[in-house]
């Protein structure tokens, strides 16, 4: 994570970790199978989703796609974090813009890991890549602001 020298973390740097928090703990197989056990409401249901897995009866093919959706999930924050920050150079430089910036900037990065990691998965007809970023722009919209909570704490260039 970077840190400028006025040991201030950066908007990306607050966005990834916040990312890498959520994919960590609610990613996680412990609670995904808590979720599945019951009816727990669309936003627990949702914060399960980029879940990643060592589960030894998956194709070892869907395996590398879960968790490679987790990483690049992750990764993909960092990068659009930083490049929308940079339009925040603009008159729009406000708390709301930084808001705004996270919750898009984790959307796009949700949307970007499913349609790529979808082509890795064992059955996975090319056709369903869209659908599948769709799945991901979902879980950005309904998570993200949490993300863009983060970046408005984060400091801006």
């Amino acid at each position: 994570m970077a840190f400028n020298r006025g040991r201030y973390r950066t908007a990306a740097s607050t966005a990834t970790l916040v990312a890498f928090i959520l994919v960590l703990i609610f990613g996680s197989p412990w609670y995904r199978d808590w979720v599945d056990d019951t009816d727990r409401g669309l936003f627990l249901t949702t914060l399960a989703w980029p879940a990643w897995t060592f589960d030894d009866d998956l194709p070892l093919r869907d395996l590398l796609a879960a968790n490679l959706k987790a990483i690049l999930l992750i990764a993909f924050t960092y990068g659009f974090v930083s490049l929308m920050a940079g339009s925040q150079l603009s008159r729009a430089r406000g708390g709301i813009s930084a808001f705004l910036v996270g919750w898009a900037a984790y959307m796009f990065a949700a949307a970007l890991a499913a349609f790529l990691t979808w082509f890795i998965a064992a059955s996975a007809p090319a056709d369903d890549s869209v659908v599948a970023a769709t799945g991901g722009t979902a879980y950005g919209l309904i998570v993200g602001w949490i993300v863009g909570l983060a970046s408005m704490a984060g400091r801006r260039p």
